[in-house]
């Protein structure tokens, strides 16, 4: 049975292993204009991406709207969650169906769909404008609202399908048990839904978190230029500066970023509502 599994380790190693550790020999290296990369091994790229206000001010700002989204996602996304688990229609399946649709269309396009709404002559102004609640229109794109909305659009049906999972395997039961005491809905609620759904949320937290802090083409469609994430710093870095050590740098501190605040949460998680 064990040899089972040689096919899709070796495929990892091939395809993500093994990438990974020419990319982390690649920021020990320093760059140079001329030759690009020097053959050497030192720390110093992440010294200085550690140490310069510039990539400071980009992971704080990345981790910051990777923070909001997912918070901002959870709210929106457990109420919903929790009537499509609780519905007992012949049209569940279409409205999973729907949930699940924005997932078809790629992230590109639902951001040029965005820019469309927010520009100034978009949708959004000209509605405002022609019922007179504005006089001029309004700097919707290229700000940092454009982008959490824009992020939270893209994730939440992954939060939704997620936490609605977990909720749907929960006994109806014990709600009407907790009623049936004397209990509040919201009472009911706190003590024992959202325990018991806890690993559905952390679940949804972690995998929406993760896409929040690499998402690439709505921060820099909806962001603009000025509008600095990880992910597009990592990408002028590679494509625009040439500079490879130091794009490899910042790609191995998103993924370090990402992974202690993901263990973190999962910590957290776990002894809240103790969860394995």
């Amino acid at each position: 049975m064990a040899l089972l599994v040689v096919p899709a380790c070796l495929l990892v190693l091939a395809l993500l292993v093994g990438p990974m550790v020419l990319m982390f020999r690649i920021s020990l290296e320093q760059f140079s204009p001329t030759e690009l990369m020097i053959a050497t091994v030192s720390p110093d790229n992440y010294v200085r991406a550690a140490t310069d206000p510039y990539y400071q001010e980009v992971i704080l700002s990345t981790l910051g709207v990777a923070l909001l989204c997912t918070a901002l996602t959870l709210v929106i996304a457990y109420p919903a969650a929790y009537w499509l688990a609780r519905l007992q229609s012949g049209w569940k399946s279409l409205v999973v169906i729907a949930t699940m649709f924005p997932l078809l269309v790629g992230n590109v396009v639902r951001a040029a769909g965005w820019m469309a709404l927010f520009d100034r002559g978009g949708l959004v102004n000209q509605t405002l404008l022609a019922i007179g609640v504005i006089r001029e229109p309004l700097a919707l794109m290229y700000t940092p609202k454009a982008v959490v909305l824009g992020i939270i659009a893209v994730v939440l049906p992954y939060m939704i399908l997620t936490i609605s999972a977990v909720i749907e395997s929960i006994p109806r039961d014990l709600e009407d048990a907790a009623s049936n005491l004397g209990a509040s809905a919201m009472r009911t609620f706190w003590r024992v839904i959202l325990p018991l759904s806890a690993p559905g949320v952390a679940a949804g937290s972690i995998l929406v978190f993760v896409l929040c802090m690499n998402t690439y083409a709505t921060a820099v469609l909806l962001g603009g230029p000025r509008f600095k994430m990880m992910a597009p710093a990592v990408f002028d870095q590679f494509v625009r500066g040439n500079n490879w050590p130091m794009g490899a740098t910042l790609a191995f501190m998103l993924l370090a970023v990402t992974m202690t605040f993901t263990v973190l949460g999962s910590v957290v998680f776990a002894r809240r509502y103790r969860v394995r």
